[in-house]
């Protein structure tokens, strides 16, 4: 087998599944792909235009929850889906909740004017978009961290007490948040606080916030403000 991914190291996608890949142990090539200015061929591996796409050898998979569920049946070693019928589901459920809830409020309404406007766009950080930007956080994401820290009660992974798809899904999400000096008060919300913590400890994930360090970590930048 030979796996490539193509998209760029800053989308939660992307990164869920080069995370989902470094725990699974599986060999992969990545490939930078930027989707408003995609190479030629790229829609023939992603209709959407979206990313991350894989290719195994000839044969093209998009969406990463596709693409993860894709190499767990052909890597069924160390699961990191449930087996149990229910628990695969509320596994898919969390992570659905991260890519379909958090990320479309997260992405566009944080992320995107506290780190990728001033990076990508030149576009000034200012006391105003800040404030925005805060005040999403404040009415829309701390909602869902308030399910998110009940999801988790008294355990240290969301599903079955073991590390999962959820636990990747969650995890990456927040990195985005992260970057722009956002993060869950671990007085308000301890257990999720805690769970960041540890899951960005891990070799899958501290090897891709250093290659996000230069240029997306604007948290010193935010701070500023």
């Amino acid at each position: 087998m030979s796996y490539t991914l193509f998209g760029t190291n800053v989308s939660p996608f992307v990164r869920k599944c080069r995370v989902y890949m470094a725990e699974k142990g599986l060999a992969y090539t990545h490939e930078p792909v930027n989707p408003f200015q995609p190479p030629p061929n790229f829609r023939q591996m992603s209709p959407l235009g979206k990313i991350p796409a894989l290719l195994d050898g000839e044969r093209a998979i998009f969406d990463s929850t596709a693409i993860c569920i894709y190499l767990e049946r052909c890597n069924p070693a160390q699961p990191l889906f449930p087996s149990d019928h229910y628990d695969y589901a509320h596994a898919l459920c969390l992570e659905e909740y991260i890519d379909s809830g958090l990320m479309p409020v997260a992405g566009p309404l944080v992320f995107r004017p506290l780190v990728l406007g001033p990076v990508a766009m030149q576009q000034p950080l200012t006391k105003e978009i800040k404030e925005a930007a805060l005040e999403v956080v404040e009415n829309q994401v701390a909602p869902m961290w308030d399910y998110l820290e009940r999801q988790l009660g008294s355990n240290e992974y969301f599903v079955g007490n073991k590390l999962s798809i959820a636990d990747i899904a969650v995890a990456s999400g927040h990195v985005n948040l992260w970057h722009g000096g956002v993060d869950p008060d671990p007085l308000h919300w301890p257990k999720l606080a805690a769970f960041l913590t540890r899951l960005w400890a891990r070799p899958s994930f501290v090897t891709l916030l250093a290659e996000e360090q230069k240029p997306w970590n604007r948290r010193a930048a935010v701070a500023a403000v």
